[in-house]
């Protein structure tokens, strides 16, 4: 399949182009920062961002997608889960 924007260089604004599934881990990171996380199910996830700084994203909703640069994402304290880390 042709792909008309092959010749574009990818910017943070641009449309995601590939993913995986994040298994929250506590000592782990990401094998790659994301761009943004999509949640399967509601919770909380607790993070690190790219930055070094670590927050928990509260209430989380099932079916969105959240536009955060994170390295990891903890087990302990998350309770979303089905989370995709898209880059």
């Amino acid at each position: 399949m042709a792909d008309d924007f092959e010749t574009h260089a990818p910017g943070l604004s641009s449309p995601v182009s590939s993913g995986e599934a994040i298994v929250p881990d506590d000592i782990a990171e990401l094998t790659h920062f994301t761009r943004v996380l999509y949640v399967g199910n509601e919770g909380n996830i607790r993070v690190k961002h790219t930055s070094g700084d670590e927050v928990t994203l509260r209430s989380v909703q099932a079916g969105d997608m959240y536009p955060v640069r994170v390295r990891q994402v903890f087990a302990t304290g998350t309770t979303a889960s089905n989370i995709v880390g898209m880059r």
